[in-house]
């Protein structure tokens, strides 16, 4: 079992920046891929970013590139997405998974824990 804890969300103005965490705890952290999602209300869930055990490999969904970065310190259990330029439509629940796997998906479906998520709200 891995349990996931996000922190970091928060209200921002528009071209704004946060920086989430998400930390791993209860097993081997090191060897899941991990991955990002947010919930806007009245939508899907939808992805965000993921990355491999090590981050050899990295993967943004199209509005994400350029604007976040994800990254992980296996030291400290920890997942980053860092999100510059945020933009009134970024608001929504963001999620942390993680992978029994090491390779990552961006579909919600290939994770195997979650986190219980932080609201970011950009402001116009």
């Amino acid at each position: 079992q891995v349990h996931l804890v996000e922190s970091g969300g928060g209200l921002v103005q528009a071209g704004g920046s946060l920086r989430l965490s998400c930390v791993a705890s209860g097993r081997t952290f090191s060897n899941n891929a991990m991955g990002w999602f947010r919930q806007a209300p009245g939508k899907e869930r939808e992805f965000v970013a993921a990355l491999t055990w090590n981050a050899d490999i990295i993967y943004y969904a199209r509005y994400a590139k350029g604007r976040f970065t994800i990254s992980r310190d296996n030291a400290k259990n920890t997942v980053y997405l860092q999100m510059n330029s945020l933009k009134p439509e970024d608001t929504a629940v963001y999620f942390c998974a993680a992978r029994k796997r090491p390779d990552y998906s961006g579909s919600q479906h290939d994770y195997d824990y979650w986190g219980q998520g932080t609201q970011v709200t950009v402001s116009s």
